[in-house]
């Protein structure tokens, strides 16, 4: 069932295609080796020959070798992610592109905050940016104004802050405009209104403020330039800045709960407090958008201004795909009664699913274009989903979860580029203030923009790379995201026989069916009624199923992961319906403590490439996994009982 497109793309289960990586490593360090010696052949070496037989050269070569043989000794305890047995977190095998351009890029160790110090990695990063973009369906041509804009992260808790801090800007320029005095039409009356304007019309606004700057005389251009400056939110700080418009108090951010906790660290690092953040209880591990409808209405009434509402392609425990376009009709429907607000696709796990729903030339392709060769996917929800992705504001995206690139690699990409602006830091050292005229120039300076201050130009080469190796439509990435998919169809299918056959030993079930490659399992020990006892025998199962430093790999047939369901995220519906299923009371759940108030379950991310594939696992890694859960809970209740 694997697809053959797939075979050189991976280094392999087994290290099939090492002579692959290895002559693609050995050629480009041997061309960067060329490139120093030609840089001025008519230097001298500054190392003369023979230096390494020296006995201080020696015994420096003896003590890094031996090193280095420690650490490569230490790494075999890694977790075996690699492995079609590995059915754990968020990571896989690592696509040969990426990994051969980051081994190509590291000697020459561009910093990718500044074009002085990575003038190519820099516009690497920048069409790595407009690759993905296109691939949501956004705008990705650099000759337009509104085209979208991205850049690359340390992982999604950087791109998440990223689009807090963007939210933020754009939600209190229109108010620092108004402050200023700046004479442009457009410009609300009102600092209820101007902080209610939403991204698009902030966004505009702004635009239009620095065409009407730059068209000044130099002395009169910096004089607005320090008025508007001194009334800006990030000049003020938070509490100045409410101090000085007492009809504006702290906007509140909505999430779903089954938002990652990436969100609660982004609201403490920009002051907004933890306290603004609410969570919006789910419905299927899904938004609850009638709930969040409610808690709008309710903004609204009382002045309690929205900075952001998130969405989630993809929860972190169970892949679920929230009602985007019902979250962006909420959206609009509050933005014209007044309460504007960004919206925030949290895609870290599910954004390269999107390759998929794409054709080559950047269309959408319908429900049943992406449904062929699949038994459910995508139900109508989950292609309503990804069709409403366009309408977001800013997205998060991880290249090192399902685009099977190197940590850390993740993506935030805004819709349109010219709200980028709103978050220049200007350093003499660093930005030369060289006046823009295109996409390029005007990014280049990168470090402007973000959180750090140095980054690696390497791992935009390999998302680059990888991108232009295998484009982000359904007949190349996609083909990858469809591996996922089947192997999810797989798992469901083995898991069905498996709650047949453990029936006598344990209720099984499936909490929530998957919207992707995640499923996650929960099991009761047959006629227990004690969640705390439950919990105790699945946190057993997750330790027979982890890869411990402690002991051999070897020993482990099968590694995976758990999480726990909690009611505030199922939702009172469907936390009765998950005990009922697992034969436990509607008040099982408590906050007594023990381990009593959530459901452990296991969780398996299915995103390995050759899952499929049936060498040596005795029926497939699938079927051996099962295998392997069932013996597994046969001992642990056998020790159960002589425990007893």
């Amino acid at each position: 069932m694997n697809q053959p497109a797939l075979y050189p793309c991976f280094l392999g289960p087994y290290g099939e295609n090492d002579q692959l990586l290895e002559s693609l490593v050995v050629e480009f360090l041997r061309d960067h080796v060329y490139w120093r010696r030609n840089l001025h052949p008519e230097d001298l070496p500054a190392i003369p020959t023979g230096a390494n037989r020296r006995p201080d050269y020696i015994e420096f070569e003896s003590r890094l070798r031996r090193e280095l043989h420690l650490l490569s000794a230490a790494l075999k305890r890694s977790v075996p992610f690699h492995s079609p047995r590995y059915l754990g977190h968020m990571v896989s095998d690592l696509l040969i592109p990426g990994l051969a351009a980051q081994m190509l890029a590291l000697p020459y160790n561009p910093n990718n905050v500044s074009a002085d110090a990575a003038p190519i990695t820099i516009d690497l990063e920048l069409k790595a940016g407009l690759q993905l973009a296109a691939m949501l369906g956004w705008p990705a041509d650099p000759a337009h104004d509104d085209c979208a804009f991205g850049h690359l992260t340390s992982g999604g808790t950087l791109a998440n802050l990223q689009g807090l801090r963007l939210a933020l800007a754009l939600k209190a320029f229109p108010v620092a405009l108004r402050a200023a005095g700046v004479p442009l039409p457009g410009v609300p009356d009102e600092d209820w209104e101007a902080f209610n304007t939403g991204p698009a019309v902030a966004t505009a606004l702004f635009a239009a403020w620095c065409d009407w700057r730059d068209a000044l005389a130099p002395r009169e251009r910096q004089g607005w330039q320090r008025r508007v400056d001194a009334q800006r939110i990030e000049t003020l700080g938070l509490s100045d800045f409410l101090d000085r418009h007492p009809q504006l108090s702290t906007p509140c951010v909505f999430a779903p709960a089954t938002a990652h906790y990436s969100w609660s660290k982004g609201m403490k690092m920009l002051g907004l407090g933890r306290a603004q953040l609410a969570l919006i209880p789910g419905q299927a591990m899904r938004l609850d958008v009638d709930a969040l409808q409610e808690a709008l209405d309710d903004c609204l009434r009382l002045r309690q201004p929205v900075l952001m509402a998130v969405g989630v392609l993809g929860s972190t425990e169970f892949g679920t795909i929230d009602p985007l376009d019902r979250l962006a009709d909420a959206r609009d429907g509050m933005q014209a009664r007044g309460l504007g607000f960004s919206l925030h696709l949290d895609a870290a796990w599910g954004g390269y699913l999107a390759s998929l729903f794409r054709n080559a030339d950047g269309g959408l392709r319908t429900r049943d274009e992406v449904g062929a060769g699949f038994r459910e996917f995508p139900r109508p929800e989950v292609h309503r989903a990804f069709a409403a992705i366009p309408r977001m504001d800013s997205v998060t995206i991880d290249p090192h979860k399902l685009g099977y690139l190197p940590y850390g690699s993740g993506a935030f990409l805004c819709r349109d580029q010219r709200a980028i602006g709103l978050l220049a830091e200007d350093a003499d050292y660093v930005f030369d203030g060289a006046p823009a005229t295109d996409f390029f120039q005007r990014h280049r300076q990168l470090g402007r923009y973000i959180p750090e201050g140095s980054k690696p130009g390497a791992n935009a080469a390999a998302v680059y790379v990888t991108h232009r190796v295998l484009p982000l439509d359904h007949g190349n990435f996609g083909r990858l995201q469809a591996q996922g998919i089947l192997a999810a169809e797989a798992f469901m299918d083995e898991a069905r026989g498996f709650i047949a056959r453990i029936a006598p030993l344990a209720t099984v079930a499936v909490p929530f069916a998957p919207d992707c490659n995640l499923v996650c399992l929960a099991m009761n020990p047959q006629g227990n009624r004690d969640v705390a006892r439950m919990n105790r025998f699945m946190r057993g199962l997750h330790d027979a199923l982890r890869a411990s430093p402690e002991q051999p790999l070897q020993r482990g047939e099968y590694f995976g992961s758990m999480t726990t369901l909690r009611p505030e995220a199922m939702g009172a519906e469907d936390t009765a319906r998950v005990l009922a299923a697992l034969g436990l009371e509607a008040d099982a759940l408590d906050d007594g403590g023990e381990d009593r108030d959530r459901i452990v379950v296991l969780r398996h991310t299915l995103m390995n490439p050759f899952l499929l594939d049936a060498g040596g696992a005795g029926g497939g890694y699938l079927r051996g996994y099962f295998d392997y859960l069932e013996r597994l809970v046969g001992a642990a209740l056998a020790q159960e009982a002589r425990a007893a």
